[in-house]
């Protein structure tokens, strides 16, 4: 799909961090926003940044681990805008620790927000797109969903799920006329690690953080790379090359890639 002014897009997660980045993003593409999160005072400095850039939005609050704020959010857009043309499944956390020690508390919350948000986004508006054989879902998933790390358990399930979610969902509207695009960044800047739950260790928090500033890419540079790949029509997109290439790795040799697991684990038990 192209994206231009006529272009209806909601983004969930839109009040920080790369959620903010897709609203800037689609904005200065010219698309017509509807913005939601559940942090009411982001979501407006997000409209502010929006609105400065000349693109006007409409916000919402929505709680994606909640199936009816996420009904209306669609009922929402159907209303202002007519319809969506391009949702972007992009709310999320990040829930950290070893299995056996994060609470059960944090891992259900770590499942309802991560998959089902994206989930309820799905089941919400994928059926209006197909009934108009047009749309567009783009579900932000991540490289932990790939190629799984540890003492990130909660997260890389929920990244799985969001990629299982999306492969399956490609395969049940092919040739309907509805596109679908998994983005699958690794570390770029982002307050994602500093909001994390579950057991913080600040060590791993200190070394998260460092990765993420030394990525070469920012989250104005992912929203940019995953919209062209939404205009591409491409599935996946994969930003970084050190994600791509653990991804070509753990295909060719499943034994080497978990050998290089084990020993980014002893690293880390090593930094504990």
């Amino acid at each position: 799909m192209h994206i231009s002014g006529e272009t209806r897009a909601v983004v969930t997660g839109a009040g920080s961090g790369l959620g903010r980045a897709f609203a800037r993003e689609l904005a200065r593409r010219g698309a017509r926003l509807v913005l939601s999160d559940v942090y009411l005072a982001g979501l407006d400095e997000t409209e502010r940044l929006v609105r400065a850039a000349g693109c006007a939005a409409l916000v919402t609050r929505c709680d994606v681990t909640s199936a009816d704020d996420v009904k209306a959010l669609a009922e929402f857009a159907q209303e202002k805008l007519g319809g969506t043309d391009l949702l972007i499944n992009n709310a999320g956390i990040a829930v950290a620790g070893p299995i056996g020690e994060v609470s059960l508390e944090d891992w259900r919350l770590q499942l309802e927000v991560n998959l089902f948000g994206v989930i309820h986004g799905c089941h919400h508006f994928v059926p209006a797109m197909l009934a108009r054989g047009t749309g567009h879902i783009l579900n932000v998933a991540s490289m932990a969903g790939i190629v799984y790390v540890p003492d990130m358990g909660p997260y890389n399930v929920t990244k799985a799920g969001v990629i299982a979610l999306s492969e399956t969902l490609r395969a049940e509207v092919a040739g309907r006329g509805v596109g679908v695009t998994c983005l699958c960044p690794s570390f770029f800047p982002t307050e994602i690690a500093k909001s994390s739950r579950g057991v913080r260790d600040e060590g791993k928090l200190q070394f998260a953080e460092k990765l993420m500033k030394r990525s070469k890419w920012s989250a104005d540079d992912i929203a940019r790379i995953a919209l062209d790949g939404v205009e591409s029509g491409s599935f996946f997109v994969l930003p970084h090359a050190d994600g791509r290439w653990a991804w070509r790795l753990k295909r060719a040799s499943p034994w080497l890639y978990a050998k290089l697991v084990d020993a980014v684990g002893q690293r880390a038990l090593k930094r504990g």
